[in-house]
């Protein structure tokens, strides 16, 4: 550990060097990203009537709990580039244009916010969506702000961002994985794109905690254990209908997620799982006592969550989504 570093602002400017010389693979440029006019009908041709046709013929084959994930997915994407805000809001760098910091957070969000772009056209393609419904869930999401948990705490904010990261690429994956089996290819290349950036976005903030143990590792454990002490819940919980109170509206979704296995219980704790494995959490050195003692509740925390995930049972009540008619 590098005694020297007394702050979370000193450390991320330490890490900066790092962020830079590394920021290449962490991105892709604009010229090399896809674009969601790549991956549907283009209104300028000829066939793009006969495409939708094709589009919403498919999309009437998928079920109703795939759908109404999809939507939920949707909403989420479209609130997350709001997140940039937040990101780094306790240090000085976003007033530097040129740091590696702010390159990667505006490079992040301006590649999370194709997602979004490409399945809200989809979806109004797709003709079963009453997209006012669908939007002002979207407003909401935005208005009704974030409790991410994470107390405006980079370190905190990174453990987060790993885990959500993480879930989201398995939930687009999955999602992927469905429509395929469901008939349609479309609407699982369309994921398999965004479930690829996912991927990526989540070893790079991966990679950043994995520095700050090198540097801080008392602090990042403590850090750790807090998130996880609170549990990590998605930026969509504070996600309602027109009508509905905050929650409601999450749970029902989560419901169907879980009954279609497009994200579970199981997952979550195979996520802290590797996270515990990617960082090396066990051989960790050079930490005071309370580092020590959280990362003994981190380390022991995976077999209690899963004897909870065993107990749960799949969620079987149906809910009637506004969004979809």
């Amino acid at each position: 550990m590098i005694a020297a570093i007394s702050s979370r602002v000193e450390v991320l400017k330490y890490l900066e060097s790092f962020v830079a010389e590394n920021l290449s693979s962490f991105l892709k440029t604009v010229e090399d990203s896809w674009q969601p006019a790549d991956l549907l009908p283009d209104a300028r041709l000829d066939n793009f009537f006969d495409e939708i046709k094709l589009l919403r013929e498919r999309a009437k084959s998928l079920s109703y709990d795939l759908f109404a994930v999809l939507i939920g997915d949707t909403i989420t994407e479209e609130a997350l580039p709001t997140y940039e805000s937040w990101l780094f809001s306790i240090t000085d760098m976003p007033n530097n244009p040129d740091s590696a910091w702010t390159k990667w957070n505006r490079g992040w969000t301006s590649e999370e916010n194709r997602h979004g772009d490409l399945l809200n056209r989809y979806l109004y393609l797709s003709g079963r969506v009453n997209m006012r419904e669908m939007e002002a869930s979207t407003q909401y999401l935005i208005a009704d702000g974030f409790d991410l948990q994470t107390d405006m705490d980079p370190y905190r904010s990174f453990v987060y961002t790993s885990y959500q990261e993480t879930a989201t690429q398995i939930s687009h994956r999955r999602v992927a994985q469905i429509a395929k089996r469901e008939g349609d290819n479309v609407l699982a290349k369309l994921c398999g794109y965004i479930a690829g950036d996912e991927a990526r976005h989540a070893k790079v903030y991966k990679s950043f905690v994995d520095k700050i143990f090198e540097v801080d590792p008392s602090e990042m454990m403590l850090a750790f254990e807090d998130m996880m002490r609170k549990k990590i819940v998605m930026p969509a919980h504070y996600m309602r209908e027109l009508g509905v109170e905050i929650g409601q509206t999450f749970g029902h979704f989560t419901d169907a997620a879980q009954r279609i296995g497009v994200y579970t219980s199981h997952d979550y704790v195979n996520i802290l799982e590797d996270l515990i494995k990617d960082w090396k959490v066990e051989h960790i050195t050079g930490m005071n006592e309370a580092g020590e003692k959280a990362r003994d509740y981190i380390m022991a925390l995976p077999n209690r969550l899963k004897r909870v995930a065993e107990r749960m049972k799949v969620p079987q009540r149906e809910y009637k989504f506004r969004w979809i008619d």
